[in-house]
């Protein structure tokens, strides 16, 4: 595997990759997370020796709220019931929730029934978030889709996008309510 690869495979800047690779970085926990589940490797293994090198370790989890699922369609009606569903422990922050997602606009991104780890960030800027997938209210109604921003004639133009290219992209006015409310950061479980 090239770090071009490796880098697409883990969403990770393949100059941090190599920085990593020469001694020059250190990865942070999600960073080696990340390098893990595209390597299908234990993040052990990444570690290097030790006493728990190839040592299988306990699963630590934690528990987070998952808000019922949210459309990676059109905006619509969610069905939103509140459980609470583990994640590992490295995963675990107080501004971080999941959803399930329905439809399949994201595919092959996501797919209907993944789960998404993400972080609660209400009001962030499309343009601070741009290329990243986001669960968002338009008109009120929730979506989960890339977020993009463009710049026309002088106004702002947020663009979501779908991964699945049949799906149109949907362009938010100045007259539609939109906002971001969180940032999704991980997929946590997929039904296989």
């Amino acid at each position: 595997m090239t770090q071009a690869d490796l880098a697409r495979a883990a969403n990770v800047n393949q100059g941090y990759i190599s920085a990593i690779e020469r001694g020059l970085a250190t990865p942070r926990s999600r960073t080696l997370d990340a390098l893990a589940v595209a390597l299908d490797k234990p993040q052990s293994l990444l570690l290097g020796g030790g006493a728990d090198h190839d040592t299988p370790q306990p699963l630590e989890t934690r528990e987070l709220p998952l808000f019922g699922s949210i459309p990676a369609g059109p905006p619509s009606e969610t069905q939103e019931q509140l459980e609470m569903f583990p994640v590992l422990r490295h995963q675990w922050s107080p501004d971080h929730y999941c959803l399930r997602l329905s439809f399949d606009s994201m595919e092959p991104t996501l797919k209907p029934g993944d789960i998404v780890l993400v972080h609660f960030r209400a009001g962030v800027e499309p343009e601070h978030v741009q290329g990243r997938i986001c669960a968002c209210l338009v008109d009120g109604l929730p979506t989960l889709k890339r977020v993009s921003v463009e710049w026309r004639s002088g106004e702002r133009v947020v663009i979501l996008r779908g991964d699945n290219p049949r799906v149109p992209p949907m362009l938010i006015d100045t007259a539609g309510e939109f906002s971001i409310q969180g940032i999704v950061v991980q997929l946590v479980s997929r039904d296989l």
